[in-house]
């Protein structure tokens, strides 16, 4: 989400594809080759930027998973922002992707948000047509539930390979969900409950959007939990020879579901902080594991 310069209607400029290539680069050089867009990003400028650094980099596209989101539409005018996952508009938004990008074919597209006018079967239509097409490999979806993702699979003739949801040591209500059952709290947490073992049972991979929780506990803490869970953090990364984003990442990776976190900077320094997190397993043990939980919570566990 962070390329492509602003986020008003002025073209891109050589220094926002300059900015794009010093963020590939980092993500490159610590072993990152995945890289998550979507359609509205930067009014699709960051789709446009990093299609620029694709186009200058001889042999990069068949190193990389390029995954991009489309169902989101921005406000324009008196029209305020809405969903919208009708077929032929997620085919006119694929293929404005594509050009964006300046590839012939998407790894994995997932669709944004639900839109609860999207008629399954018309979803699905669109899909596979951009799937036989060769123009997409594979579907997924993001901030679905385990009932949507079911109701779509239903009439999809591919399987769903990812759901991507909110997800950090700061929102902690998927991790929450399962264990404030049968207490006063459950009815306040409102994580959709069973959606993280649906995917896990069913290999639909998680993904993490906002992993690092917009650096609450590396270096931008604003409140006494935080401030306590950065140090924390800054004590284990200290232990283990790393970075606090990796031990915050660390956290998301440590869970058996097999969490992938997007961690979104464009900032080559912030990429390059995350090493650790592509190239070493998570060191927590359990017990590290249950401490950051509990410091970030702010309380004892129910």
């Amino acid at each position: 989400m962070g390329l492509g310069g602003s986020w008003d209607g002025e073209p891109l400029s050589a220094g926002d594809v300059a900015a794009a290539e010093a963020a590939v680069q980092a993500a490159l050089d610590v072993g990152i080759t995945m890289f998550d867009h979507a359609d509205i990003y930067r009014n699709g400028k960051a789709e446009a930027a990093f299609g620029e650094v694709l186009s200058r980099s001889a042999g990069l596209r068949e190193r990389i998973v390029l995954q991009t989101k489309c169902g989101i539409r921005l406000a324009d005018g008196d029209r305020p922002g809405i969903y919208d996952l009708r077929g032929r508009s997620i085919v006119q938004r694929v293929e404005e992707s594509l050009t964006r990008l300046r590839t012939d074919v998407i790894d994995v597209l997932l669709l944004h948000r639900p839109d609860p006018l999207a008629d399954p079967a018309d979803v699905a239509k669109a899909l596979m047509s951009l799937h036989e097409q060769g123009l997409v490999r594979h579907f997924g979806v993001s901030n679905m539930n385990a009932a949507q993702i079911d109701h779509l699979q239903a009439h999809l003739g591919v399987p769903l390979v990812a759901n991507q949801l909110e997800m950090s040591l700061h929102r902690r209500d998927w991790c929450e969900a399962g264990v404030l059952v049968n207490t006063p709290e459950a009815a306040a947490n409102g994580f959709p409950a069973g959606t993280v073992e649906h995917c896990w049972r069913n290999e639909i991979a998680l993904q993490a959007w906002g992993p690092l929780a917009q650096g609450r506990f590396t270096g931008r803490e604003e409140t006494a939990t935080e401030r306590a869970t950065a140090q924390l953090v800054a004590e284990l990364a200290a232990e283990k020879g790393t970075s606090p984003e990796t031990v915050v990442l660390w956290w998301l990776q440590r869970h058996p579901a097999g969490i992938a976190p997007v961690i979104g900077s464009a900032n080559p320094d912030r990429i390059r902080a995350c090493r650790d997190a592509v190239q070493r397993e998570p060191e927590l043990t359990h017990e590290e594991w249950y401490r950051l939980w509990i410091t970030a919570r702010g309380e004892a566990l129910p």
